[in-house]
């Protein structure tokens, strides 16, 4: 199956799934979850949420995670201050990238706004191989997002 289809069954699976619950960390959950393993291209896939200024970890499935990501480094952390989608196709070219697992080589962040559209964390993906996130993924990945 392609990706724009996969990705439009998973967005009206998880439309009907979070009718259940309206708790944040309950939608992440399902979130992280679902697109864990419907995904075939996630290796790593999880939120991380601003607390007193850090970024600590929240859900996620994949390879055990970094519990804090220092501050200002990496993509995450570029992604809340630029408050904009990070779509990176070589971690190694990534200046400053923290690597939680060796593995990955790619990756993706999305962040993630409160109601009023304040940023209280982010969405980070992850993958084994180059180049595995594009355009398609930040419009999809952004929409899901919305969603908590």
């Amino acid at each position: 199956m392609g990706k724009l289809k996969r990705y439009e069954r998973v967005y009206d699976q998880l439309q009907q799934l979070l009718l259940k619950s309206d708790d944040k960390e309950a939608r992440m959950c399902t979130i992280t979850a679902l697109l864990h393993h419907k995904m075939d291209h996630f290796f790593w896939t999880g939120f991380y949420c601003l607390q007193n200024e850090k970024l600590i970890v929240r859900t996620y499935q994949g390879s055990i995670a970094c519990m804090e990501l220092q501050k200002d480094i990496g993509v995450c952390w570029a992604s809340i201050n630029s408050n904009k989608t990070i779509v990176v196709q070589d971690v190694e070219q990534f200046s400053g990238h923290i690597s939680c697992d060796s593995r990955s080589k790619s990756e993706i962040v999305v962040p993630l706004h409160d109601k009023i559209g304040k940023i209280i964390g982010v969405l980070d993906v992850d993958s084994k191989e180059l180049n595995s996130f594009d355009q398609l993924d930040a419009f999809w990945l952004e929409k899901i997002v919305s969603l908590i």
